[in-house]
Order: structure tokens, then sequence, then C-alpha cells
């Protein structure tokens, strides 16, 4: 990690995390200083005693001492509201399994 003076830094700026964790893949890094991350979550289906695929969609600030990319896993924490669709942060990221 590089060194940053980002104010909603959790490691260099006064940002608070709260325990909440989630981990997800980064599918659009196009806007400024945020990140979207896409979850996967699997629901049951009681009609068909089966498991299917739902997707939930997280908007994420990305600290300047973190690079990502897109199709990167990631880690985020809840903070505080940061604007009106972003409550979580990336505080780090995941080597991808092989």
């Amino acid at each position: 990690m590089k060194s940053c003076n980002d104010k909603n830094c959790p490691f260099h700026g006064s940002l608070r995390v709260k325990k909440r964790t989630l981990t997800g893949v980064v599918s659009s890094t196009k806007m400024r200083r945020t990140v979207d991350v896409k979850r996967e979550l699997r629901v049951m289906l009681k009609k068909y005693d089966r498991f299917a695929k739902r997707y939930s969609s997280i908007k994420a600030h990305l600290p300047d001492c973190i690079e990502v990319k897109e199709s990167e896993i990631v880690t985020v924490a809840a903070c505080r509201p940061l604007s009106k669709s972003k409550h979580f942060v990336v505080i780090s990221k995941r080597k991808k399994e092989e």
C-alpha cells in the first residue's frame, strides 16, 4: 500500500470502520474514488428444491492507497454514509485463486 492524504481512508485518514465486512468482485471502476462491487447470493427456491443465484451491487469508497482493477476480489467494510449511495469502504484486495 502506498500512502495517501485521503480524509476518508481507514488507514491514513479519520474514517472509522464498523464490524460488518463483505467480499465481492469489482464490476466497475469508472467513477472517481468509487468502485461498484458485485456480490453473489444463493437463494433457496422451495418450489424447485434447489438454489438460485442472485446478485447484489454495492458502491464503495476507494482510497488513494489501494489500486484496484475490474474483476478483482476485494473486501469492503461498513462505515458512516459518505454519500447518498456509499456506505462501504474498500479495506483490502485479495489475490485471485487459480
